[in-house]
């Protein structure tokens, strides 16, 4: 049976982890980013993929770099026929990608060669694209460049968030990768070469990205709220400079010719903002130093009057 090294750390990779374990595929380790301090007391937390792997008995290797002779050992140690990645976070190096007999293969969350890079599921969203998918392809020494394998397609709803996409497309990545393994144990794998004039990059998402500019279209404000949420959240601010982060929005059907910011209305349990063309509706915010609420709970604190501009 084919030995199967895993690399990946977010809960995206689970996915993935999860099918092969309970394919019955042979395992024989994962290799995850190491623990990092989460939350207001930084307490040291183990990645996703760890814990599952843990939970799974599976030996899990945290190496702080995948260059020189610790991980050459390692891999020589461990033998693994084939090395499957899923949002490992890191770029691999020419002499883990050369290592083993099948190569490395890489569950990517795009229809490449459309959003190499790091985060292509927000920025698909974010871009209000209405398809997306999972792109399998062998590595390369390039920033996901290799020949692509197998791709399947998914909707993304005009409601869809972050979270949602990525739930899609982490069921999709697994049943794809499952299908990519019987087709290279059948000898049936198709490479594909990118074409790299169609390729796209979807950088890391930073907090210039976050900043609502209601100056632009209804749709493109929803587009980004959406494609932000639940993290890290688009935001604006309040006319007493408190920033104000939106969870949920939708398009409204009020018409506006107001300048672009302005809190049109507060009724219906909606804050109705004005944008370039049309409007957006607030439905679910989180004040600074506040809880997630709804908008109505915001409003009826009296934090918001119609005629107030968010900036």
């Amino acid at each position: 049976m084919m030995r199967i090294l895993f690399m990946g750390t977010p809960d995206f990779a689970l996915f993935s982890l999860r099918a092969l374990v309970e394919a019955g595929e042979n395992v024989i380790g994962v290799v995850t980013q190491p623990d990092k301090p989460k939350g207001r007391g930084y307490t040291l937390t183990p990645p996703p993929v760890k814990v599952y792997a843990t939970e799974q008995g599976l030996p899990v290797y945290q190496p702080a770099t995948l260059r020189g002779e610790d991980f050459s050992a390692l891999l020589s140690e461990l033998a693994p026929d084939l090395i499957v990645v899923v949002a490992f976070g890191k770029i691999l190096p020419a002499s883990v990608l050369d290592y083993p007999k099948y190569g490395c293969i890489n569950v990517h969350g795009s229809l490449l060669p459309e959003y190499r890079g790091a985060a292509p599921m927000q920025r698909a969203i974010i871009d209000g694209k209405r398809e997306t998918g999972i792109t399998t392809m062998f590595m390369d020494v390039g920033l996901d460049t290799g020949d692509m394998l197998l791709v399947e397609k998914i909707e993304i709803a005009p409601n869809d968030n972050f979270e949602t996409v990525h739930d899609k497309l982490g069921a999709c990545g697994a049943r794809v990768l499952l299908r990519t393994l019987d087709e290279l144990r059948a000898g049936r794998l198709n490479r594909i070469r990118q074409d790299d004039a169609l390729a796209t990059y979807a950088a890391k998402i930073e907090k210039g990205d976050c900043v609502i500019d209601f100056s632009k279209s209804a749709q493109t404000v929803h587009d980004q709220i959406r494609g932000l949420s639940p993290t890290p959240l688009a935001f604006t601010h309040t006319p007493d400079g408190k920033m104000l982060k939106v969870i949920a929005s939708q398009i409204s059907d009020t018409a506006s010719s107001s300048v672009p910011g302005t809190v049109l209305s507060l009724t219906g349990g909606r804050i109705t903002v004005a944008c370039k063309e049309g409007a957006v509706d607030l439905l679910t915010v989180l004040p600074e130093g506040k809880k997630r609420m709804s908008a109505a709970d915001f409003i009826n604190g009296r934090r918001i009057a119609v005629g107030d501009i968010l900036q």
